[in-house]
């Protein structure tokens, strides 16, 4: 019996990692499609297709996987899904218009205070402090930060600014999720995940009078294809992985992220970070990998 058990508890790591790395892979070409829709559309109309795109996706999937009648949820949950909407709706917006104004490769760089940032929610909610071992390396993502923009904040400065307010919305976004996994499969998470904010974002852009369509059509195809491997695909895989793994375990997979964009942003656009930019982003991912690592570790003391 003991055998048996770490044999299913081997099992279970190994499927949390391998979710957590396709997950981080796909939500990574958002950075290369997103960055190439947002040369036709605007980011308010750009959010409503990938939105709305994403939610035709998922709701497919809903069905395909036999989960329509799970498409009901407990009163118990509507708050929780309510804010999950409302958050990826402003996260979309804010992140959509600072990539916009940012190279995509550096903007991923900028994006890695989001897993650190779902830390730090993780632990207000559950009463915990940060610890002067944890407050050390997000000094260093800081110092990574004003090192990558040194000179340069009259230019980047607003892009840096508005990917930082999405970071802030996307932890919001993955510490609901991981409230409500274990009882609402992934496939309909994602799917309230993407529409809730379709409707949102629809809201916002038709009220502030930003809603044009007329877009080249190859803007619109690799719009149409990202929704479906960033927005759809990839938090399918992500959200999995929390039945397996903590949060803090997904989100170390994630810290990883720039050394996927980069590689993509070079073959696509044909360029990358170079100089400062990229020094500081290193000390960023950095700083990022040391404070997950700490937190992780305090999580498994305590278990």
């Amino acid at each position: 019996m003991v055998n048996t058990g770490v044999q299913h508890t081997e099992h279970s790591d190994t499927k949390g990692f391998v979710y957590a790395l396709i997950g981080a892979l796909l939500v990574s070409t958002n950075y290369v499609t997103a960055k190439y829709g947002l040369m036709g559309f605007n980011p308010e109309t750009f959010s409503l297709v990938w939105t709305a795109a994403a939610s035709v996706y998922t709701f497919c999937i809903v069905l395909i996987t036999g989960h329509h009648r799970e498409l009901k949820i407990d009163r118990s949950s509507v708050k929780h899904i309510t804010v999950l909407g409302i958050a990826t709706g402003a996260g979309m917006i804010l992140a959509w218009a600072g990539l916009a104004l940012l190279d995509p490769s550096f903007a991923s760089f900028i994006w890695r205070f989001a897993p650190v940032l779902t830390i730090a929610l993780s632990a207000l909610i559950l009463k915990e402090r940060l610890q002067l071992r944890e407050i050390l390396p997000i000094a260093l993502m800081v110092a990574g930060g004003a090192l990558s923009t040194y000179g340069k904040w009259h230019i980047v400065g607003t892009g840096v600014m508005l990917t930082l307010l999405a970071a802030c919305m996307v932890a919001v976004q993955m510490v609901t999720a991981k409230m409500k996994v274990s009882e609402i499969p992934s496939h309909v998470l994602v799917f309230y995940r993407v529409s809730g904010a379709a409707v949102c974002i629809a809201v916002w852009t038709i009220a502030t009078g930003k809603l044009h369509f007329n877009v080249a059509t190859p803007f619109w195809i690799v719009t149409l294809i990202g929704a479906f491997l960033g927005p759809s695909m990839s938090f399918q895989y992500t959200f999995r992985s929390y039945k397996y793994w903590d949060l803090s375990r997904s989100s170390i997979v994630l810290t990883a992220q720039p050394l996927f964009v980069l590689p993509m942003a070079y073959l696509a656009f044909g360029r990358i970070p170079t100089g400062l930019q990229l020094l500081g982003g290193f000390i960023i991912v950095a700083g990022a990998f040391w404070l997950a690592m700490i937190h992780r570790t305090r999580i498994t003391q305590l278990q």
